[in-house]
């Protein structure tokens, strides 16, 4: 490595600027491999039981575990420019701050018990946590399954008393001090996380209470809550491409609801195979993809009408999925079948299996792409 030299004749000083120069040099190189690795594309997904994996998008491999397994890691988001995974750890109950060129945990931030979800917005990361939760909504018999979604044949609301428990809350974390700022009290087992179009409300959805709440997105102060149908167990949430609605999966009943975005109203019902969870519109905003994770499909609906398409076999327990960022192909995660599922975005024929993923839950992708956890 070559040195830059200067004319100073106290050789103790001149030693020192040595030293400094090349530290400045391995720093530079440093940054610009972080920055050449987040550039390739990859996805991350976190597998409860192993860490969180690494798929190689041109190669479709899985490349590398990042050995945060014992934490139960969950929701998952990426900053913007990809260097930095935020990871959401069930058993350790933090969030944790992953260099994704080295694949260690630069920081921890404590969150509470249970946190789940993880958006990034803004310079800011929001993540769902339960304080009255063991992990998991509700079985038929009311207590946590270990799958997840409530059995095949229990009815919605049944023995359900998630409201004698403490409400959910969100916390708001400064990407730049790794401090939480806030945290907003929601509803009963808050789920999904969705930012509106102008990118000052936040809207969550609420298992427990069958409700989306709606919070100012930096003061946490509640804007309003929409009342959806008893016993939904109201789970994903997006904003379509133009606005105009927003699309939450009820999985309880099998169904989504259309929200206008400007009333707040109801102003659709579509029924949906058993199950559904994740939801997304495709990249060219022409479809919308929604996982239905006891039905061990992915449907697909017209984006604009809502009227069905097609209905895509994948696998057991699959809750989140995101679009390559090119657009053209669609990667599931299926917990129960411990694999990514690949898919063809527009034949939706299947293309391959990514293994050795136990209890995956969540996957994103950089370069940023749409899918179930993240939209751009």
């Amino acid at each position: 490595m070559p040195e830059t030299r200067f004319r100073i004749t106290t050789r103790g000083r001149s030693l020192a600027l040595a030293v400094t120069t090349l530290a400045t040099a391995a720093t530079a190189i440093a940054l610009a491999v972080s920055t050449a690795y987040a550039a390739a594309p990859m996805a991350y997904v976190t597998s409860e039981k192993a860490g969180v994996g690494v798929i190689d998008l041109e190669q479709m491999t899985l490349t590398r575990t990042f050995p945060v397994g014992a934490d139960g890691p969950r929701g998952l988001s990426l900053n913007t420019d990809g260097t930095r995974l935020l990871v959401a750890n069930k058993n350790t109950g933090d969030l944790a701050v992953i260099d994704t060129a080295s694949g260690q945990v630069v920081q921890r931030v404590k969150i509470g018990k249970n946190p789940e979800y993880v958006r990034v917005h803004n310079g800011y990361a929001y993540i769902t946590y339960e304080p009255g939760e063991e992990g998991g909504p509700p079985a038929a018999n009311g207590k946590p399954s270990a799958d997840g979604p409530p059995a095949a044949n229990a009815k919605p609301g049944a023995d359900d008393d998630d409201a004698n428990k403490p409400p959910a809350q969100i916390a708001i974390v400064d990407m730049k001090t790794w401090r939480v700022i806030r945290s907003v009290t929601s509803g009963h087992e808050t789920e999904g996380i969705e930012f509106s179009r102008d990118g000052n409300a936040m809207l969550v959805t609420n298992e427990g209470d069958d409700t989306v709440s709606i919070y100012h997105v930096r003061t946490g102060a509640p804007l309003r809550t929409v009342k959806l149908a008893a016993g939904g167990r109201p789970r994903g949430i997006r904003l379509s491409p133009d606005g105009k609605d927003y699309v939450v999966t009820l999985e309880s009943l099998s169904k989504f609801v259309v929200i206008d975005a400007r009333t707040y109203q109801v102003v659709k019902t579509v029924d949906t195979k058993l199950g559904p969870y994740g939801v997304a519109f495709g990249p060219d905003g022409k479809r919308l993809f929604v996982a239905a994770a006891r039905d061990r499909t992915v449907q697909v609906f017209d984006g604009r009408s809502y009227e069905h398409v097609a209905d895509v076999p994948v696998g057991q327990r699959c809750w989140h999925f995101s679009f390559t960022p090119d657009g053209a192909k669609l990667l599931v995660a299926c917990g129960r079948s411990d694999a990514v599922y690949v898919l063809d975005a527009q034949s939706y024929q299947p293309i391959k299996q990514i293994g050795e993923l136990p209890l995956a839950w969540g996957i994103v992708t950089y370069p940023h792409s749409d899918g179930s956890i993240e939209s751009h």
